[in-house]
């Protein structure tokens, strides 16, 4: 019985991790952005970002006209990099981590 509870709690465990993206791998990409010429554009290379599946976070600066973006292994850099350019926005790599 003993053995049963525990493989049914490890199951559970494991079923909550992956509903929550926990056992997801992060990675992380620091973009620069062309094109950002006024207040406003930053919220729409935001949610540019943000409609991509597997976007965890974006956050765009204006002054220094990049964007970090936290995303798992449901994207990748070229799919980030497509969804600001047909926002009106290209971006290319400033710096990445795995």
């Amino acid at each position: 019985m003993r053995i049963a509870n525990r493989t049914l709690w490890f199951a559970g465990a494991i079923m909550l991790m992956l509903a929550t993206g926990v056992a997801a791998a992060q990675r992380s990409v620091t973009l620069r952005v062309g094109n950002m010429t006024c207040e406003s554009c930053p919220w729409i290379v935001d949610k540019s970002l943000e409609r991509v599946d597997g976007v965890i976070e974006a956050k765009v600066s204006f002054e220094k006209r990049t964007a970090l973006v936290r995303y798992d292994e449901r994207t990748d850099v070229d799919v980030l990099t497509h969804a600001t350019a047909e926002a009106g926005y290209p971006s290319r790599i400033a710096e990445s981590s795995p």
